[in-house]
């Protein structure tokens, strides 16, 4: 039977795909859409271009030529829509020192090598496992380039030149209070100023970009005011800066490993945003493969006409998608209003005071500092990672840094999966101690397991309890030795393994991790014929009861001792819950409950016969009247071999029939058309089931008419309820007397669906 109740129904109905839109309804989207929205990015990519260009110390043009090739090369060919590329703040760092150890035209080359490297990854799509990065890492690779640059740039607004190092930017720091400039200090606070209080502007003014805003404000006040500051100088158009790069002339095991690094890191910061603008919008997912080849392009181009390298962007990305950009057109526009701009109004981006674009980037950097990553890492337990790799990505470098901090991650996640607890101590009100442990048992556990077993004395008896899941030989032979020794000492050791790695199999192959699953599947699955011994007749014949109690004592009959031993002179159930005597229905599974929870009597058809039955009756009225249960419950199923019999009306035996004479009720109200048949049908079930529904229903109301339901439920609210198990689906469907709804995770109840 197919599968009748969807909790996550389709959002439309299968059929032909719907036909793709016509070149008209493309153009028309571009318009409404994306044009407004490359516009927006624009206006925020043209003076972060320009600032992080300054910042790396390369030519001001080269920011300006990455963000027009970012822009249409990788808009065009890259594998993320809506992502837009161009110069980055992540790479600042590693250009400038690429920039101070090679010079310019050689780090040109680097960047297209870079690309190439980029392609490759594409090509061999090896593009996800960049994602493989812990993102601990990455962020304190973001703050700790935040704090360089603003560590940089607080010289350049003070009027000075930015040191070498972090640490010499801190220490000349004070000298440099000393001597500031005051027009370009008063510039770049104003920057600063106005970027910090944009987000508190209303709504409608912030629809323009915070960035554009600063920078034109600081330009005019620059020139309206009697301040003498440097501004930014461009040699000739953006089309006399366009240079081929240099091959290096040597040292090329350094020039490998920057061009390792420039792959890495932009590719790295490439698809982390791509990831993060895949969740903003509801539109094709990324191709990262596509993406890397696309981001390549972009930088083998760019690194062709002297451009800085290009990554994706999240700043420009985030600004497209919440301008309403529905397609790549938007990116693409977005370079080519760069291109226009910086041919034809080169000379208003000379008017710019370089204090300003100061100010901009020590926001820029700060922001980079994310108190949300900080708490997440605090959380997470990964703080020491953060602040490992951001101090050495500052004190360091970019490459060293990020090396540390992943050496630093690997080795915490090692240490968390190697982790073992092993404890030993005496049970309470008795002589036997219980050593316990839990986790992954490995070699590096033999220190913690000696001195454990040292605590636990002679002679006693003992339970090891085995949570393990992974077990190599050497931890084996460690706790087999000393069980050997402790009962050669009058002790005694019983082993009891709730893990899913066993010793049996810790000396017949190489060790393994064994999964959790294994465990869930030894505990619910039901025995298997094929692992049965079939020889009939012989003293060695397998007996599953014998086999299963055997396996029951030596896995988790020390895990259900405790809770048994609470209930051992009296029952306390919860509820009262009637149901089949099918085999396949299992009630403390289905309800997840545990010894002592449920009060369970089961009966062919699960029936609750109005007279004529003393079974059903004495444990009903012993649950309500001497355990005070809270509920009374009653469950049938699909397929069950009762309503089959009682729908088709054939003779099943003397005995059957009269015990199903109790449910000629049911199939009368069945035919009658029942509302709960009406909903079981609408919900996909067949006739039999259906007739399995309606028959719960019906014993719910002979249930709210029993005396003693009806007095408990008034003077203890006793509430009265039925389920229905889909064995096909594994799941359970509440029924009332007059519907069904289906109970989701959360433990809502929610309409059923047609499926």
């Amino acid at each position: 039977m197919a599968t009748k109740i969807d909790p996550n129904p389709p959002l439309s109905p299968p059929g032909d795909p719907a036909p793709g839109p016509t070149l008209s309804d493309r153009l028309s989207s571009i318009l409404r859409y994306d044009l407004p929205s490359s516009i927006v990015v624009f206006l925020v990519a043209l003076p972060l271009s320009l600032g992080i260009a300054v910042a790396c110390g390369a030519p001001v043009a080269a920011g300006l030529i990455a963000a027009v090739v970012g822009g249409i090369v990788a808009g065009s060919l890259g594998g993320s829509v809506l992502q837009v590329s161009g110069p980055a703040a992540g790479l600042t760092v590693i250009v400038a020192e690429s920039i101070n150890q090679f010079g310019w035209r050689v780090t040109c080359f680097i960047v297209v090598a870079a690309g190439l490297l980029q392609i490759v990854f594409g090509l061999s799509r090896i593009a996800r496992a960049a994602l493989a990065v812990a993102p601990v890492v990455v962020h304190a690779m973001l703050a700790g380039i935040g704090v360089t640059i603003a560590l940089q740039q607080i010289h350049v607004l003070l009027g000075g030149d930015s040191e070498s190092s972090a640490w010499a930017n801190i220490t000349s720091l004070p000298a440099q209070l000393t001597s500031l400039h005051a027009g370009g200090a008063f510039i770049g606070l104003v920057v600063i100023g106005v970027m910090v209080g944009w987000k508190y502007m209303p709504a409608r003014i912030r629809v323009v970009p915070g960035p554009l805003v600063a920078i034109l404000l600081a330009t005019v006040l620059s020139l309206v005011l009697p301040l003498d500051v440097q501004r930014i100088k461009l040699d000739g158009s953006l089309f006399d800066a366009i240079a081929l790069p240099e091959i290096p002339s040597g040292n090329w095991s350094a020039v490998a490993v920057m061009i390792l690094t420039f792959a890495l890191i932009a590719s790295v910061e490439s698809l982390l945003s791509a990831v993060a603008i895949d969740k903003m919008h509801t539109g094709p997912r990324a191709n990262f493969d596509r993406e890397m080849i696309g981001q390549g392009s972009a930088n083998v181009v760019s690194g062709l006409l002297g451009g800085l390298p290009v990554t994706g962007v999240i700043v420009r990305s985030s600004t497209n998608v919440m301008a309403g950009a529905r397609s790549r057109a938007s990116a693409v526009m977005h370079g080519v209003w760069v291109l226009l701009f910086s041919v034809a109004l080169a000379g208003l981006v000379q008017q710019i005071p370089m204090a300003a674009l100061a100010g901009l980037l020590i926001v820029i950097g700060v922001q980079l500092v994310k108190m949300a990553h900080i708490k997440l890492a605090h959380r997470t337990g990964d703080l020491v990672v953060y602040v490992v790799t951001l101090a050495s990505v500052v004190f360091l470098n970019l490459l060293e840094g990020v090396l540390i901090g992943l050496a630093l991650a690997f080795a915490l996640l090692l240490w968390r999966i190697v982790r073992v607890v092993i404890d030993a101590k005496p049970l309470a009100g008795s002589d036997r101690w219980l050593v316990s442990i839990d986790g992954s048992c490995t070699f590096l556990a033999l220190p913690k397991l000696s001195t454990t077993f040292a605590k636990v004395p002679s002679g006693v008896d003992v339970t090891v309890e085995m949570t393990v899941d992974f077990l190599d030989h050497a931890a084996y032979d460690a706790i087999i030795d000393w069980a050997r020794q402790h009962e050669a000492n009058g002790g005694t050791v019983d082993f009891v393994e709730i893990g899913s790695a066993r010793m049996e199999a810790a000396t017949s192959a190489p060790p393994a991790r064994s999964f959790g699953r294994v465990v869930l599947d030894d505990v619910l699955g039901p025995w298997r014929v094929s692992d049965r011994d079939e020889k009939k007749g012989s003293e060695d014949v397998h007996d599953p009861i014998v086999s299963g109690i055997a396996a029951y004592h030596r896995g988790h009959a020390h895990v259900v001792r405790p809770h048994l031993d609470e209930l051992r002179d009296r029952q306390d159930p919860d509820s009262f819950f009637l149901t089949c005597s099918d085999s396949r229905i299992v009630p403390n599974i289905i309800t997840n409950s545990g010894p002592g929870d449920l009060f369970t009597v089961r009966n062919v058809g699960n029936l609750v016969p109005e007279h004529g039955d003393a079974s059903v009756e004495s444990a009903l009225v012993f649950a309500l009247q001497n355990l005070s249960v809270r509920s009374v419950v009653v469950c049938g199923h699909s397929s069950c071999g009762a309503m089959t019999a009682l729908h088709s009306g054939q003779p099943c035996g003397p005995e059957i029939d009269g015990w199903l004479e109790h449910a000629r009720p049911s199939l009368d109200r069945f035919r009658d058309d029942h509302p709960v048949r009406r909903a079981a049908e609408a919900a996909g079930f067949g006739e039999v089931d259906q007739l399995s529904m309606v028959n719960i229903a019906v014993q719910l109301e002979h249930l709210h008419r029993h005396p003693a339901v009806s007095r408990a439920a008034a003077e203890r609210g006793v509430t009265v309820s039925g389920l229905f198990f889909d064995i096909a689906s594994a799941r359970v469907i509440e029924v009332s007397v007059d519907g069904i709804a289906h109970i989701d995770e959360s433990g809502r109840r929610v309409a059923a669906q047609l499926v």
